[in-house]
């Protein structure tokens, strides 16, 4: 398992690294490697094969994952489930990332139980880009007034947008991103990220500026039946 973990790894940066200089892509794009359903074990395993950066959609999966891997320095997780308001204190606990605000209450929670002595959660703002009612996210026409608000809590910081547009839609969807992100470059000027971009459609999503890839199976493999949460 660790070396299809590791040769999975190795062939997903180098598709990507291949794919932006076969496009010129200028910007730098991380991959995030999805663990949701996959044991600790497996995320430890990727972390040794150079992998820092995880996600995971399921409160406890990341509570559970976070403290059995908390001596590997230098490992990030990266909630990107929806978020309800009685799951906010762990996640403010384990994060360093949230992709995935769509609203004031859940940001204004994440800040007021963030402990003092960790640094600012990172936080990027959900848009329902494809105004789908089955569908987290913000609508756009809502977005920056929500930035202006989550951008004064003093425990979170601010660095972008993520978006999981509508299957078939990808490159249309992307382009509004990759202007709603520019719009709120201009008001934020560190809220650069772009998390958009999974298995099916990355390539699509680094062409239109995506900084965050989210990438899970094509890493662990097939997954297995989600966690209650």
């Amino acid at each position: 398992m660790t070396n299809n973990i590791a040769e999975a790894l190795k062939s997903a940066y180098n598709a990507i690294t291949e794919f932006q200089t076969k496009q010129q892509l200028t910007q730098q794009s991380r991959l995030i490697a999805v663990s949701k359903t996959k044991p600790a074990a497996a995320v430890e395993q990727a972390f040794h094969a150079g992998q820092r950066a995880f996600g995971e959609n399921y409160v406890q999966e990341l509570v559970s994952k976070a403290t059995e891997l908390q001596q590997l320095t230098g490992i990030e997780w990266h909630f990107i489930g929806p978020i309800q308001s009685n799951k906010t204190k762990d996640i403010a606990l384990y994060a360093d990332w949230v992709h995935s605000i769509d609203r004031l209450k859940i940001a204004e929670r994440l800040s007021a139980q963030r402990p003092s002595d960790k640094t600012p959660l990172q936080v990027l703002l959900q848009v329902n880009i494809s105004a789908e009612e089955s569908k987290s996210g913000i609508n756009p026409n809502q977005l920056f007034a929500l930035a202006d608000a989550v951008a004064k809590l003093p425990q979170l910081q601010l660095k972008g947008l993520m978006a999981i547009p509508e299957p078939g839609k990808g490159a249309e969807a992307f382009e509004q991103m990759q202007k709603l992100s520019l719009q709120l470059q201009q008001q934020h000027p560190d809220a650069k990220e772009l998390s958009m971009g999974m298995s099916d459609d990355w390539q699509q999503a680094l062409r239109f500026g995506s900084t965050m890839i989210r990438l899970g199976t094509a890493i662990f493999g097939a997954r297995g039946i989600p966690s209650n949460d």
